[in-house]
């Protein structure tokens, strides 16, 4: 790889370390099974991206927590797992990857919610269906996980809306050396008072047009939320091209959740449900989209065709 093909993209204000970017990229078969649009990409975003990650990891030593932000369908998870493959293969390196969607609170749980405090409360999705103390603690327990120890974390199944028994949660071993915490409100703020008052969407106006459940969501992301994310070290952004695209790309997974349903339920969505399931998220994405630019420390911004098209 020569300096020229990543000053194509990546920004030159952030200098990648030639030896890390060699090392990493010996390793690249370790993502072999990478969608081929972004193996295209490889030289260009992914490998600058993954020398990035280590150079940042140990400016900052210890276990840190890289946030992995993006709206629905942009590819979070195929990120962090292409993160952690390389990683490993190149480096040697033991990466946790934790989901946020695993962390939310069980199917009977969110039916309280909806109960105690609003209905729209059933639909997981939103801050305050997580389960943010258990995540905090996971963290702390990631980093101080010793040698040969193990713990077990939460599994989520879409398809059945339901956590899955311990015996099919995710094993995890230590020493840990990098934590990726992958979400679509991962690093996500608060809106202002006066941004809430309007309903944004039909699900808004028909089902929460008093405002309230729009309002606790913002207290959620006021309080136990902020200081979950204020144990980010780092902040990635996968920057959606709007709201049409994470209704594409959503109704993609939601195919490939079907398909893989763990559980006997299954909630999965047609495309009229799934519709009214994204406007859930509406409010918090185009604010995302506003807002975290700014305060991420990596945006990958992503064109409709689902390449990245600009890094800064």
């Amino acid at each position: 790889m020569n300096d020229s093909s990543v000053s194509s993209i990546w920004p030159t204000s952030h200098a990648l370390e030639p030896a890390t970017l060699a090392t990493l990229s010996a390793n690249r078969s370790a993502l072999s099974d990478l969608p081929a649009p972004w193996l295209q990409q490889f030289d260009d975003v992914w490998l600058p991206v993954a020398c990035w990650v280590a150079q940042q990891k140990l400016a900052l030593g210890g276990v840190p927590v890289f946030g992995v932000h993006g709206g629905q369908g942009s590819g979070k998870s195929t990120l962090s797992l292409a993160l952690s493959k390389l990683l490993k293969a190149a480096l040697g390196w033991n990466t946790v990857i934790v989901s946020i969607d695993d962390l939310y609170l069980p199917h009977a749980d969110r039916q309280q919610l909806s109960t105690d405090v609003h209905p729209l409360l059933a639909t997981r999705g939103v801050p305050g269906t997580h389960d943010a103390a258990l995540g905090m603690k996971i963290f702390q327990q990631l980093k101080q996980l010793e040698p040969g120890a193990s713990m077990m974390i939460p599994a989520f199944d879409k398809a059945s809306d339901d956590r899955l028994p311990e015996s099919q949660w995710h094993n995890c071993h230590g020493p840990v050396d990098l934590i990726l915490f992958e979400g679509w409100c991962v690093g996500c703020t608060p809106e202002s008072a006066q941004q809430l008052e309007q309903p944004i969407n039909e699900l808004e106006s028909s089902e929460d047009a008093n405002g309230q459940w729009r309002q606790w969501v913002n207290q959620q992301l006021s309080g136990q939320y902020a200081e979950w994310f204020a144990m980010l070290d780092r902040l990635i952004m996968l920057k959606v091209p709007g709201m049409n695209s994470v209704l594409e790309w959503r109704g993609q997974q939601e195919v490939e959740n079907r398909r893989n349903a763990k559980g006997e339920a299954d909630r999965s969505f047609d495309q009229a449900g799934l519709i009214r399931f994204i406007q859930h998220y509406q409010r918090l994405t185009e604010n995302a989209l506003r807002e975290l630019p700014a305060a991420a420390d990596l945006v990958l911004e992503l064109n409709s065709a689902h390449a990245v098209h600009t890094i800064r």
